[in-house]
């Protein structure tokens, strides 16, 4: 299925409550009572169909990538919330009981209590919703406690916003189109079960264990996870997946790691985690045999579906080393003939990640390893400073490497600076290869 069918499918669901209330063929009222009525319309469709933009439906994320999902998953909220926060605005009817023959409430607007709280609780709620996401990294609080109060919201915004206009509606009085908003919120309900209900019980029937936690640069962890039976995760390099360490499958405490291990290792899993606050403070004490659980694969961050490119560059800064050592990894492992290139950008020496396999890497498979550093030891002969266009130019465009495909993992400022560079310098955008998880 192309990321064009999605998006049809998409515009399918949300229209399809104003398609059935043009099918109603009920009298029109004001151009500006339609307009209210309308906005309302699309708002609550949009939210129930946000249940399904969720990041973790891989039927959906492998198709156009879990941060481009997670992305429209924050603008379609937004959108939906001006549509809902303008709708009650825009009615000019008089908020009165309609005339016992106004049988289909032309001439006036639903105002009753019963009808309206919910609506109200919806308004307001949606609002809360949205401003607790966007103040999320500002505020400060645990992303445990954020996903837990963010998840019950949308909840309560969702139930709120049926039952409103199942109440006060005009056109959701009629049966098909009060069915479908039932339906809806069912569906919505099931993609919140299959996520925090049925996923975890399958997780629970395939644990791992941590195998060892050692240390991979300053403040920097590898922590090596190996499964409790045959299983074992089906993955391509690149990739990341949610980890859960010493809680239960049910827990909330799990957070998504680039998975730096290679397929053809083994059934081992790999993470290279950075002390970054929270739980991954406290990763260089996690005791060898704790209980663990994974969850995915996720992510399109992989070089599988592009054997045509001559050659691959991987472009990281800090951990952001993760999922592209992955990927080296795999290529040493299933002997690609094809040339490699690695600029990795660190602020000091001590952060290089894995540095003596980076080395291996260099020597036995032929890797061109290129360490940028902003804060150089005295006597220090690579590049100094950051992964900018001047250093791109050199090692890409003089070399003849535009042909090339470019994988790029690390602070969002970087890649946005790197990407633009590579396609200043003639790089084709489809060969650049970038998963951003951090937005406004």
């Amino acid at each position: 299925m192309p990321a064009a069918a999605l998006i049809a499918i998409y515009l399918g669901l949300v229209l399809t409550p104003l398609a059935l209330v043009w099918a109603q063929g009920l009298a029109p009222r004001t151009p500006w009572d339609e307009l209210a009525s309308g906005l309302g319309l699309l708002a609550l469709a949009m939210i129930l169909v946000e249940f399904l933009q969720l990041g973790r439906f891989r039927a959906v994320t492998s198709r156009v990538g879990s941060d481009v999902v997670m992305r429209t998953h924050q603008l379609l909220a937004r959108v939906a919330l001006i549509f809902a926060l303008a709708h009650p605005f825009f009615y000019v009817s008089p908020l009165a009981p309609a005339p016992d023959w106004d049988t289909t409430r032309r001439m006036a607007v639903e105002y009753s209590w019963p009808a309206i709280w919910p609506g109200i609780l919806a308004w307001l709620g949606l609002g809360a919703v949205v401003a607790m996401a966007l103040a999320r990294d500002v505020a400060g609080y645990r992303y445990e406690i954020w996903r837990f109060l963010h998840g019950l919201g949308a909840v309560l915004v969702a139930g709120a916003g049926v039952l409103h206009a199942l109440r006060a509606g005009r056109y959701s009085a009629d049966p098909t189109l009060g069915w479908v908003w039932v339906a809806g919120l069912v569906l919505a309900l099931a993609a919140l079960a299959q996520i925090y209900l049925v996923a975890p019980l399958l997780r629970a029937r395939r644990p791992w264990r941590v195998a060892s936690v050692t240390p991979a640069a300053l403040n920097t962890w590898r922590l090596r996870l190996m499964p409790e039976g045959g299983h074992r995760l089906n993955y391509r390099a690149g990739q990341f997946a949610w980890l859960n360490i010493g809680h239960s499958p049910f827990s909330l405490n799990e957070n998504p790691f680039s998975i730096a291990s290679a397929p053809s290792e083994g059934p081992q899993l790999e993470f290279i985690i950075k002390e970054l606050g929270d739980f991954t403070d406290r990763i260089g004490q996690i005791a060898p045999g704790t209980r663990a659980h994974v969850e995915g694969p996720h992510g399109h961050l992989t070089v599988q579906g592009h054997a045509d490119a001559p050659g691959l560059a991987l472009i990281a800064g800090g951990v952001g080393i993760a999922p592209l050592l992955g990927i080296l990894r795999e290529l040493a492992a299933t002997n690609d003939p094809r040339p490699t290139l690695l600029i990795y950008g660190n602020r000091e020496e001590s952060q290089i990640v894995c540095a003596d396999e980076l080395q291996s890497l260099a020597r036995d498979h032929g890797t061109e390893i290129l360490h940028v550093l902003s804060e150089p030891p005295e006597g220090w002969q690579g590049p100094r400073g950051l992964i900018d266009a001047d250093l791109l130019r050199r090692h890409v465009a003089d070399a003849g490497r535009q042909d090339w495909l470019f994988v790029l993992c690390g602070p969002p400022p970087m890649l946005r600076g790197v990407e633009a560079a590579l396609i200043d310098i003639g790089v084709p955008a489809p060969r650049i290869l970038s998963e951003q998880f951090v937005y406004d």
